[in-house]
């Protein structure tokens, strides 16, 4: 895969984030510097990337995907009222390989763990 200038830019725009954005949200953030580009461009490149392995795709945070700039496994949490998706502050002890060998016809290809809750500033406006 080459590395073309969007997909550079695009990639040092993401792995910057730490909110997991969107494809959209991605778009508004890069046309700073590329006002020409097209969401079909983003969407491609992002799904390019993922494919390459350089970013993660998260496809279980409601409905939108969102992107990662970290592609390592690791686990997300996911705001239950507002969709806003953060890295796990720590793993937990879990032997994900352990999961894949479970008793089934399905052949497995990995996993999808995600934690579930209210993040503090949904939390402040319930109280």
């Amino acid at each position: 895969m080459r590395l073309t200038k969007q997909r550079k830019i695009i990639l040092e725009r993401l792995k910057q984030s730490r909110s997991h954005p969107t494809a959209v949200q991605i778009y508004d953030e890069v046309r700073s510097e590329l006002p020409n580009i097209s969401l079909g461009t983003v969407y491609r490149n992002l799904d390019i990337l993922s494919k390459e392995g350089m970013i993660s795709k998260i496809e279980t945070c409601g409905d939108q995907k969102r992107f990662d700039g970290i592609p390592d496994p690791h686990l997300h949490i996911i705001c239950s009222r507002c969709g806003k998706v953060q890295d796990a502050p720590q793993e937990p002890d879990l032997d994900l390989d352990q999961l894949t060998r479970v008793e089934t016809d399905f052949l497995i290809t990995g996993v999808r763990l995600e934690l579930l809750g209210v993040c503090p500033d949904c939390n402040r406006e319930n109280n």
